[in-house]
């Protein structure tokens, strides 16, 4: 049940459901299958450019769709952007701008990490519920990541849930037996395959009914496993591959420090030996990936081409393919930056695979980071019928924005008093309209796991990013369309821009209420983790 203050809210939003059921026409409403990977770098697919990943179905896929270049997800890690997804609401606005149950507190923080609600509060109207009042058949299958029970996806508009699993990560991992509640398995399972066994089984049972099939990935966050027949076929294709002319690992520092490294600086230190080893070093410095060569990795991501292509496989037999809308999206970047919720996490030289997954490039950053590998995500929408096939959308679009791109695919009304922060996107699938929106928006008051720098926000507008760091104060400005990796700090030589995005950026966290953070009575000056 949602709770007493939800009532008047979905009460409302049920009578115009209602209304819009009654006004339609005897038409049934096409299905919707979102598609959603976990930590899927925007470089990760064929069609993205991956140098050596192969994803044949998604590439096929994006032919019959439109695929997107800059789509953004509202957070660099996981919580935050499913619960933008589900709610077209800015993580800053829900009060939920971390993973669950976030990062615990270090003497090395200046700051301590804003507050955050540990689940995704009961009476927001999800676009589940949204769709259940209008006669679908709804499923939640694979990673939720919004909260203990009694706030799993049961209580948040679905009919049915596999596995009972609330948590961020695959209780075992991806081989059997995985030990998670309603996805029995037998000896040699692998997980993403079961969970796609799962969907199908789904679609199959309601083939005559309007659907909402949420396939959730657990794929392809770590830990890295590869199905064990597809990391032979990349270690064989890496042996063949000639030797990358680039660095394995760059490293990034903070750009809040008093005297922040230049790329130069970085680049020498990563010769000396205090900076040798995977760790937390010197100077709040980390090592970031540069090439695509882990082949458990690989494996995963093919593993997840392989869901898609049985999913639209099914659809086709069934007779519904020309029926069904199919979104795919990641909930933030690859992870390029091993994590150190823990700084003194050692990762050994033989376990590199376990800890580094991918690289971003020609993006900046990874998991957990505010540049681009952070936050840029694939996104390809197929719309049959109605949206255009094998086109390419170059406009800025975040994850705010699906809430209320369904529900006009769909034939329903917008609800914006629930999907705020979102704008359809309906109109640029079809190739119809364009989208008026003035700026994009990150709030993350919390230091990350995935990279020692410091807490943060940013702003996209236009062609201009500005991010802003929390314990000093700085500023950095970027032109994306002339410097897409984030390597030509413009802020101190566009001083009027930085001071223009800068009062954009704190107008909208006052807007939204978002949280900020308060000096960490712990902290002890010098320590670097």
């Amino acid at each position: 049940m949602k709770q007493a203050s939800a009532v008047s809210c979905l009460g409302a939003i049920t009578l115009v459901l209602l209304l819009t059921a009654c006004g339609a026409t005897e038409t049934r409403r096409p299905n919707v299958i979102f598609f959603l990977v976990d930590d899927l770098g925007w470089r990760d697919l064929g069609c993205y450019g991956s140098p050596f990943y192969e994803t044949p179905h998604i590439d096929r896929f994006a032919k019959q769709g439109v695929r997107f270049t800059q789509a953004y997800a509202t957070c660099h890690v996981c919580s935050p952007t499913r619960a933008s997804i589900m709610t077209g609401k800015y993580p800053a606005r829900l009060q939920l701008t971390d993973w669950l149950p976030g990062r615990r507190e270090f003497p090395f923080q200046k700051l301590q990490n804003a507050r955050i609600h540990q689940q995704l509060p009961l009476q927001e109207v999800t676009i589940a519920e949204a769709l259940k009042q209008l006669g679908y058949h709804t499923a939640h299958i694979g990673k939720w990541h919004l909260g203990e029970e009694p706030f799993g996806p049961l209580q948040q508009g679905f009919d049915i849930q596999i596995p009972r699993w609330n948590k961020g990560w695959p209780k075992r991992g991806y081989h059997a037996p995985f030990q998670l509640d309603g996805l029995p398995a037998t000896p040699g399972a692998y997980l993403t395959d079961r969970l796609t066994d799962e969907a199908e089984k789904f679609i199959e049972t309601n083939k005559d009914h309007p659907f909402f099939l949420y396939l959730s990935h657990f794929a392809v966050h770590d830990p890295i496993q590869g199905r064990q027949d597809l990391v032979s076929k990349y270690r064989n294709k890496l042996q063949r591959q000639a030797a990358h002319p680039r660095l394995p690992y760059i490293l990034e520092g903070n750009p809040d420090a008093r005297q922040p490294l230049s790329r130069q600086a970085l680049t020498t230190r990563l010769r000396e030996a205090a900076w040798a080893g995977f760790r937390v070093l010197p100077e709040r410095t980390v090592k970031i990936k540069q090439h695509q060569d882990n082949i458990h990795f690989a494996a995963m991501v093919e593993s997840v081409d392989e869901s898609l292509g049985r999913l639209l496989a099914r659809l086709q037999a069934l007779d519904l393919a020309d029926d069904t809308i199919v979104i795919l999206f990641s909930d933030n970047g690859g992870m390029s930056a091993a994590n150190f919720g823990n700084p003194q996490r050692v990762v050994k030289a033989n376990r590199q695979d376990r800890a580094f997954s991918t690289s971003n490039l020609p993006l900046r950053g990874a998991k957990g980071w505010l540049y681009e590998g952070g936050i840029r995500e694939p996104l390809i929408i197929k719309w049959p019928g109605q949206g255009q096939r094998g086109k390419v959308c170059t406009v800025p679009v975040i994850s705010t924005d699906f809430y209320p791109t369904i529900l006009e695919m769909v034939g329903a009304s917008q609800l914006p008093q629930q999907h705020i922060d979102g704008h359809s996107l309906a109109g640029l699938v079809k190739g119809d309209r364009k989208l008026n929106r003035p700026a994009l928006f990150w709030h993350f008051p919390h230091y990350s796991n995935h990279g020692m720098q410091s807490p943060g926000g940013a702003i996209r507008a236009g062609d201009y990013k500005l991010l802003e760091y929390f314990e000093n104060n700085s500023v950095q400005l970027f032109n994306l369309q002339h410097d897409l990796a984030e390597q030509d700090d413009l802020s101190e030589t566009e001083p009027e821009k930085v001071v223009e995005l800068r009062a954009q950026l704190h107008a909208w966290r006052r807007n939204v209420a978002a949280a900020m953070m308060a000096p960490n009575p712990d902290y002890l000056p010098g320590q670097s983790r």
